[in-house]
């Protein structure tokens, strides 16, 4: 009998927020704006603008 074993699956950090894409305006204005909730206590509001910077096409693997 021979069993095989898949790879690990390899999963983002969720309590680091991802990073803007390197020359990518809508992800350096993402950043600022979930930097700016995040200073101000509103951690529902900054984790929608990490998802969003990770959803964004130009983002690919930044993060």
């Amino acid at each position: 009998m021979s069993t095989t074993q898949e790879s690990p699956v390899t999963l983002l950090d969720p309590t680091s927020p991802p990073k803007p894409a390197p020359g990518c305006n809508v992800c350096a204005a993402l950043e600022k704006q979930r930097a700016g909730y995040e200073r101000r206590g509103n951690t529902r509001a900054a984790t929608d603008c990490e998802v969003e910077m990770r959803n964004h096409p130009k983002h690919g693997s930044a993060s």
